[in-house]
């Protein structure tokens, strides 16, 4: 509680500032990231998820999808959420993640788990310029006669609240325009569509190359913004591909977007290890196999 109110005043201040925890600590974060939200504060928030619910366990899970991608404070939100899948995605996402607060001035989530944030790989950091930081027009020139910048998040004035929520919205479109990523692997010819995100598309992908090596054509779609969610490209693709296959490390959070997403226009199944299980890449391509052939694909 203290740290993302620590947050809150350096971002006021004007300094590039993060907090980081892993679940519980995050939900005790949660008015700090609303706050943040309606004040129009850059910040970056990186949770290393693990399993829930209450105290849960320290194993990884990603079954902070909801609390991430729906904003898991009160009031009309959003936060940018990205989703690594290696320590090199880590390192290149965190540096996104700032420069992508300080231009839409948003809070960002970095959505990580247990094992991404124990795991050991090499990492490449490029040696860029930091991106030059937008003006802000809240800041303290000085200048006697300018009305007063009092950062606050209350008014008594309804309609004033309404025209904040709908600037924030505003907002919020442009970025789902601009900023959806994502990642696929052999998604060209695949009859079966294997969408996964973070640690779990690392798996799933080992688990496609097993089968793959059996003849069977699936391929892989990873989400990297979880919100913006990419469901503009899902829509697409179900123009030629009906069989999707969502494999997430809880009980079925991000298959709800997947579903909306396709609007009908596709078949979903899905696969789930909650509480903190890291399912194998044997163990989910033997589920692939399976589904592929229940469904008749050839």
């Amino acid at each position: 509680i203290a740290a993302i109110n620590m947050v809150y005043g350096a971002s006021i201040a004007g300094v590039r500032a993060m907090t980081s925890s892993s679940s519980p600590g995050i939900s005790l974060k949660q008015e700090g990231i609303s706050f943040l939200a309606a004040c129009e504060l850059p910040a970056v928030i990186v949770n290393m998820s693990r399993g829930g619910p209450g105290l849960g366990s320290i194993a990884a899970a990603q079954s902070d999808y909801f609390q991430a991608t729906r904003g898991g404070g009160h009031g009309d939100y959003r936060t940018i959420v990205l989703a690594p899948s290696s320590v090199q995605e880590l390192a290149d996402l965190t540096h996104r993640a700032f420069d992508l607060a300080d231009k839409y001035r948003i809070p960002v989530v970095l959505l990580g788990d247990g094992v991404l944030g124990q795991m050991m790989e090499p990492v490449e950091f490029k040696h860029e310029p930091p991106a030059r930081l937008p003006l802000r027009e809240d800041g303290l020139r000085g200048a006697r006669g300018r009305p007063s910048r009092i950062v606050k998040t209350f008014t008594s004035n309804p309609l004033e609240l309404e025209e904040i929520n709908w600037s924030l919205f505003r907002r919020y479109a442009l970025i789902q325009r601009e900023e959806t990523t994502y990642d696929t692997f052999l998604t060209e010819d695949a009859q079966l569509v294997v969408v996964a995100f973070g640690i779990a598309a690392r798996i799933a992908k080992g688990a496609i190359k097993t089968v793959r090596r059996e003849g069977l054509k699936v391929g892989l779609f990873r989400p990297i913004t979880l919100w913006p969610f990419p469901g503009e490209k899902i829509q697409e693709m179900s123009r030629t591909k009906k069989q999707y296959f969502v494999f997430e490390m809880n009980m079925g959070q991000m298959v709800e977007d997947v579903q909306m997403a396709l609007a009908g226009k596709g078949e979903v199944s899905f696969y789930g290890r909650p509480g903190g299980v890291i399912p194998t890449p044997n163990e989910v391509a033997r589920i692939i196999s399976r589904i592929y052939y229940q469904k008749g694909l050839k």
